[in-house]
């Protein structure tokens, strides 16, 4: 999720600062907010493409559309209370801010594991309802922890040149491939057998909780560089997103209004500006994760692939929509109105997936299945990042911000839509 909201600041606020550029010496900085930018998705990626060990464990309990519905409405509350209360006076400092959300992360994640070594006895998982409701509790924290990372990235990287928001947007795009290359190591060179799945598991949780640990240090020294210490300095009031601030609210240097709620009339006539843009993200992400990853880990099966086979689809995905966000770079559609009516075209996805679930037996196999999730991501990834550049653009340069804060909401929004409409699936 927060790869699209960097996407968003990306484009709004996208020139450097003025003066001679000083260097980032070994590109240190660009390398650390890159591998911010991995661990603020990382946790996500990492629960729901352990879909084979939850569905072993839980069986009937749907856990990937679960994942999504809690995941996804935590870090929507946490974005609208940073948006809402922009002073975040309990809270005001950005190393702060991160460490308090890193380590909600690792402590998520490292909770699997502990599960599995208390509440397993001779293969058999003990106090099963009670270990589903830690697991989802984790998966919540997980949430609230996202909101709390994202928006802290957004509003440090917004006094930087665009390079370094580049570097968080790539990380993100990236978390997802690189979590799905690592769980297919880890589960094909382990046996395939309860136990084996276990030790796959641990390791898994661990590397990941590790990043975390790697991503606290990272963001414990990435202020203190030299080049991001110049920026922050020659950083001009009022360029920064107010509503992500990593500043002090009682500096100052900083005008009053800056830490102020922004005013819902602006917004919406804002939003009114932008709305083919805004209804066009809407449903891009209402559609994408009503299907993913609920619908292709728990609904779609293979005799072949066995538990192999939603690893694969959500590699698939994944690697579909880093393609997708890398195509503008070559080729961007133009006009607003041609992508956003190409985004709500995506609407012929629930058919086509449907069939693949009813349809003639020859859709009811894995090469359809495989190419509808490949085009799910591309398609995903191509119009995200081409609605985020054109949506600001379309705008005066005054009111840039906004429109970017405005495609951020509908994005959240429509990921929470399609969290909850991905249970229509089963209903």
């Amino acid at each position: 999720m927060e790869g699209e909201l960097v996407a968003v600041v990306t484009k709004g606020h996208g020139d450097d600062h003025g003066g001679e550029p000083i260097r980032d010496s070994y590109n240190m900085a660009y390398t650390i907010h890159f591998v911010l930018g991995v661990g603020n998705l990382l946790p996500w990626n990492t629960f729901i493409t352990a879909v084979d060990y939850f569905g072993h464990l839980y069986p009937s309990k749907h856990i990937n559309k679960v994942f999504s519905v809690v995941y996804m409405g935590s870090s929507l509350l946490v974005l609208v209370l940073m948006m809402s209360w922009s002073s975040w006076c309990w809270m005001p400092n950005f190393r702060c801010r991160m460490n308090m959300g890193l380590v909600m992360f690792a402590l998520s994640l490292i909770t699997i594991p502990l599960i599995d070594w208390i509440c397993v006895v001779d293969g058999s998982l003990e106090r099963v309802d009670a270990t589903y409701r830690v697991t989802v509790a984790a998966v919540t924290v997980c949430g609230l922890a996202d909101g709390l990372v994202g928006g802290s990235l957004i509003g440090f990287a917004g006094k930087l040149p665009k390079r370094y928001m580049q570097a968080i947007f790539s990380g993100t795009a990236s978390s997802g491939v690189l979590v799905c290359i690592f769980r297919i190591i880890t589960k094909a060179s382990l046996p395939r057998t309860p136990q084996g799945l276990r030790a796959s598991i641990h390791l898994y949780f661990a590397v990941g909780t590790f990043i975390m640990l790697v991503c606290i240090i990272c963001c414990n020294i990435v202020d203190k560089l030299l080049v991001v210490q110049h920026y922050k300095q020659k950083a001009v009031p009022g360029t920064h997103i107010s509503h992500f601030p990593d500043y002090l609210p009682s500096s100052p240097t900083m005008p009053s209004h800056v830490n102020e709620p922004m005013k819902g009339p602006k917004f919406w006539h804002v939003a009114k500006e932008i709305r083919s843009a805004a209804l066009g993200i809407l449903t891009i992400y209402t559609v994408t994760l009503s299907i993913f990853p609920g619908f292709i880990t728990d609904d779609v099966e293979s005799n072949l692939l066995q538990d192999w086979y939603p690893i694969l689809l959500i590699t698939m995905y994944n690697v579909s929509d880093l393609v997708g966000k890398s195509l503008p770079a070559i080729y961007a559609m133009k006009s607003i109105g041609k992508a956003s009516w190409a985004s709500m075209a995506r609407l012929l996805f629930y058919p086509l997936f449907t069939a693949c679930l009813h349809g003639p037996k020859w859709l009811r196999t894995e090469v359809p299945v495989v190419f509808l999730t490949a085009a799910l991501g591309l398609t995903n990834g191509y119009f995200t990042s081409v609605l985020m550049m054109l949506a600001p653009k379309s705008v005066p340069a005054a009111e840039a911000e906004t429109a970017g804060i405005v495609m951020a909401m509908f994005l959240c929004v429509g990921l929470v839509a399609g969290s909850v409409l991905g249970w229509f699936w089963i209903i």
